[in-house]
Parts: structure tokens; sequence; C-alpha cells
């Protein structure tokens, strides 16, 4: 993965994040899940960030995005489960039974080019200059 250069800062901002339904049920399945992963796409084209990978289970989401600094990765979950739950409620019926769609749970974690590994010693290399 490239950075990205911009007017006054260069980065490399990604994130995984994963979510699940409501008491974790299985209903991310068929059309819904179709209709999700469109959804998701939108949201990520909206807001010009890049999808690196998705995949929808049955009971859970990962999505794996690149954003920019100035998105906060809860802004990111909060945007496509919003949309989605949204959509996919006045979409499929079936949906409406559940009390929500999402549960408010959601997992965080940073990825990238760099190993812990390589910023310890780059940190021990510029204590030495």
């Amino acid at each position: 993965m490239e950075y990205q250069h911009e007017s006054h800062y260069v980065h490399l901002v990604v994130y995984h994040i994963i979510w699940c339904p409501k008491r974790r049920r299985k209903v991310l399945v068929g059309p819904v899940d179709a209709r999700l992963k469109h959804i998701i796409e939108q949201v990520i084209r909206d807001n010009a960030w890049r999808l690196l990978k998705l995949t929808i289970q049955p009971d859970h989401v990962h999505l794996c995005v690149r954003a920019n600094p100035y998105t906060l990765p809860t802004d990111i979950a909060r945007k496509i489960k919003g949309r989605s739950s949204h959509v996919l409620r006045e979409e499929f019926p079936h949906l409406m039974s559940m009390p929500s769609l999402w549960t408010r749970s959601t997992f965080y974690s940073t990825a990238g080019n760099v190993s812990s590994d390589i910023i310890e010693r780059y940190i021990a290399q510029q204590a030495k200059v």
C-alpha cells in the first residue's frame, strides 16, 4: 500500500472493523447480504474512503477500509450501521421484528505496513542522533 500525500500531511490509515446483528442473529444471508454489501460500498464511496476487504458472514461483518486522518473509526461504523439499518429494515420486513438491526458493540483495530518492532527500532535510532 502506498502512502497518500495531501497538502500538509502524508498518511496511511487503515482500519479493521467488525460488528454484529443484534443478539448475533444469522440474518445477513441471501438478498440481505447482497444489499448490505451494496450499501457499505455506497457509504464508503460517499465519504471518499477506500474499501480494501469486505466479508459478510451470516452473523457478523468484517470490514477493512482505508480512511483519512480526520475520520474517526467510530464514524465509519456509525455511518455504515446507521444507513444500512434504515435501508435494510425498510426493504426487508422480517428485519423489523428485531428491536434493532445492529448491536452497539463494535471491534476496531488499526492495520498498516509498519510493525511495532520497526517503530521501536526507529525510535531507538532517533534517540541516538
